[in-house]
């Protein structure tokens, strides 16, 4: 039987006011070190995001998010974060920031397989 795998994981979350704490799930991030993953899966509805703070510019929102794919994926045009290793753009990508694009605390787990548990958590926590 295979062994499971230490994975940690985020939640990306859109606050749209800081001050307010209050927030709209997005998206999740998983990584896991011994199957060298590290994926990002959002979902940028934008009537949701709308009735929730109409103010919000979703244009930039979605740069931000792109942003956040293009580091995990390590895109060379993406800057000199998306150049560091796996483990140091997971903790670039989850550090706490008071920014409208943020994401929850990380937490740990076990997995056999990470892409299904990323698409499990987007399941529970997003969709």
């Amino acid at each position: 039987m295979q062994e499971p795998y230490l994975f940690e994981y985020a939640v990306i979350r859109i606050v749209p006011r800081v001050e307010r704490e209050e927030f709209i799930n997005i998206g999740v991030i998983v990584y896991c070190p011994k199957q060298r993953f590290l994926k990002v899966r959002f979902l940028l509805d934008e009537a949701r995001i709308s009735a929730f703070a109409q103010q919000l510019d979703i244009d930039c929102i979605k740069e931000n998010v792109n942003s956040f794919e293009r580091i995990t994926h390590g895109d060379k045009l993406a800057g000199p974060i998306a150049q560091l290793d796996m483990a140091s753009r997971f903790r670039w990508l989850t550090a706490t920031r008071s920014t409208v694009v943020q994401s929850s605390k990380v937490h740990p787990g076990l997995c056999l397989d990470a892409e299904r548990t990323l698409n499990r958590l987007f399941e529970q926590l997003v969709a």
